[in-house]
């Protein structure tokens, strides 16, 4: 059932195969699926392997320079400033926009049949407003980014042709004159954002969010904060990284529920007690909407794949790769090896309390990379998403509709090709 998604072209031995090689005129490519060599590349030496341009070449229009395709000592800069933002009890603080956000998304819904995807990007956008700055969706600027981030992410594939030819850097870089426009509308209106927020935080009255910590943290080595411009490419990533592949997962895994409901009914009892309210004491009784959520993760991890450029002469399972390959992990893959994984293909939140799933769980599960690069906000999202779920699943039943079940596809993150659909009653 789950093969017929956005690698099914490729062949089904790539989800038993250690590690794969793929020609190109220009280059060559390596799909690594050994954990030991996903352990070299992302955590033993990742300085030897860092982001490849490959991927940065579809991406530059929006996310310029961010940290989500820089390497070196611009990427760890980056980093020394952004990470003390999601450090400590941020998440605490964060929570009741989340929550927020859920009573939004919650009252919106009206019974029916629902695209359950555009709603959950509403949901996203209006966690990442709240705590990045303080301001809800409906704000008028928030509100055009959402709308204009919609245009752009069906416009831009994961990978354009740019990465596939190895253009000196004066040539045109192929990308849709659709993309171009709506990145640089998003960017202008993040840039209106990023100014309003200086000056608020030049006159002492910006708000204690995540937006204030960033912009305010110097480098602890240089001394220096970020520019506006360079805030423009961190905003960017975070609007993509926070609400795009949460939206991404939280569709998935309301599709799962519908599409097992013995396995909602469970969830909906360990959620009908949950307050109207939430408190950030009850997130550790939602273990069930917990597990639910990284199983959807497991299944349908936001980003596909990720892509790293050897620097070094490196011998893999007795292969010999020249500085230059691509290293392609792809969580698609990985988290449904059939080497690796018991019955890889099916829902099965329960496995993630079996012992027999630890070593999957700590060498073969990465929805949000691993190592010195793993993303920033990921106890952020697992909060966010086990969170809405909850409340989505305690006011609301989710079912399938015959005949339009989604086809995964790959744009920014996995989405279904024409929306998921589902039938919603309230409970």
């Amino acid at each position: 059932m789950f093969r017929h998604d956005i690698l099914s072209s490729q062949p089904a031995r790539l989800y038993r195969a250690w590690m794969a090689e793929f020609r190109t005129p220009f280059f060559r490519s390596y799909l690594c699926n050994d954990p030991a060599l996903v352990n070299r590349i992302l955590l033993e030496r990742p300085d030897d392997f860092p982001k490849s341009n490959r991927i940065r070449e579809g991406l530059n229009p929006l996310l310029g320079n961010s940290v989500f395709v820089t390497n070196g000592e611009v990427w760890k800069r980056q980093r020394r400033i952004i990470d003390p933002a999601f450090e400590g009890g941020r998440l605490r603080d964060t929570f009741p926009a989340i929550v927020a956000a859920g009573q939004g998304a919650v009252g919106r819904l009206v019974p029916g049949v629902v695209e359950i995807e555009e709603e959950m990007s509403h949901a996203a956008a209006d966690v990442i407003f709240c705590t990045l700055f303080s301001i809800p969706i409906e704000h008028q600027v928030a509100s055009a980014v959402f709308h204009e981030f919609r245009a752009y992410q069906r416009t831009q594939p994961l990978l354009n042709i740019a990465a596939f030819l190895p253009l000196p850097r004066w040539l045109p870089r192929f990308h849709r004159r659709d993309t171009r426009r709506s990145a640089a509308v998003i960017r202008g209106l993040i840039a209106q954002l990023c100014e309003a927020h200086a000056a608020d935080i030049a006159a002492g009255t910006a708000p204690d969010d995540l937006a204030t910590k960033i912009m305010t943290t110097p480098d602890p080595i240089s001394g220096e904060p970020f520019t506006t411009e360079e805030m423009i490419d961190q905003v960017a990533i975070f609007f993509l990284a926070g609400h795009e592949t949460s939206a991404s997962a939280l569709s998935w895994a309301l599709y799962l529920l519908a599409l097992y409901p013995d396995v909602q009914d469970r969830a909906a009892v360990e959620v009908a007690n949950l307050s109207q309210d939430p408190e950030f004491s009850e997130l550790s009784r939602l273990k069930f909407a917990r597990d639910v959520f990284r199983e959807t993760l497991r299944l349908y991890p936001p980003v596909p794949m990720m892509v790293r450029e050897n620097t070094c002469p490196e011998e893999m399972r007795d292969r010999k790769v020249a500085p230059g390959a691509q290293m392609v992990l792809s969580p698609w893959h990985l988290h449904r090896h059939e080497r690796i994984w018991p019955n890889p293909d099916g829902f099965d939140p329960d496995r993630w309390q079996r012992e027999e799933n630890r070593t999957c769980q700590r060498d073969a599960y990465l929805p949000f990379s691993a190592g010195p690069r793993v993303c920033t906000g990921a106890g952020f999202a697992m909060v966010e998403g086990t969170l809405l779920l909850a409340m989505l699943v305690r006011h609301w039943r989710f079912d399938r509709i015959e005949g339009r079940d989604p086809v995964p596809v790959a744009h920014l993150t996995v989405r279904a090709k024409d929306g998921i659909w589902l039938n919603i009653r309230r409970r």
